[in-house]
């Protein structure tokens, strides 16, 4: 899974976008409704910065700020590192194990197309850890 372009393992549809004057509390709401943790912040098709989970809580509300009146602009993380749809993901989770963040913006020629995530690199294992707890509820269901 390591050496599978980025662009295999994002889901295009999760992409969750806002524009830097949007609330946090509507970010919030985005990123509820999106099942997603971060936000990629975008001002005339070109990414800007990202808020994520962490900078809600760290961010916002450790700070006092009120959700509902304070803008991504002012939160968001601007000095960004991205990655290309086609590096691969283990470069993708080196480049966020390295420098201590857990989402990554996926961008082509400046343009958000996604987001990687370190939990992207549960995924395979989630998937059958859990298809196994399945197959052994169904073993005991039958004894």
């Amino acid at each position: 899974m390591l050496g599978l372009p980025i662009k295999s393992v994002i889901e295009p549809r999760k992409l969750v976008v806002a524009a830097p004057q949007t609330s946090v509390a509507e970010a919030a709401r985005l990123m509820k409704e999106g099942k997603v943790g971060a936000v990629l912040v975008v001002e005339k098709e070109q990414l800007v910065g990202i808020f994520t989970e962490r900078d809600a809580i760290c961010r916002v509300m450790a700070a006092g700020l009120d959700p509902a009146s304070t803008a991504l602009s002012e939160v968001m993380t601007r000095e960004l590192k991205t990655v290309a749809p086609d590096e691969t993901f283990g470069y993708a989770l080196l480049l966020m194990f390295e420098n201590g963040f857990r989402h990554a913006p996926v961008v082509d020629h400046g343009r958000p197309v996604g987001v990687v995530s370190a939990r992207h690199a549960l995924d395979p294992d989630l998937e059958e850890f859990t298809a196994e707890a399945e197959r052994r509820k169904n073993i005991r269901r039958r004894a």
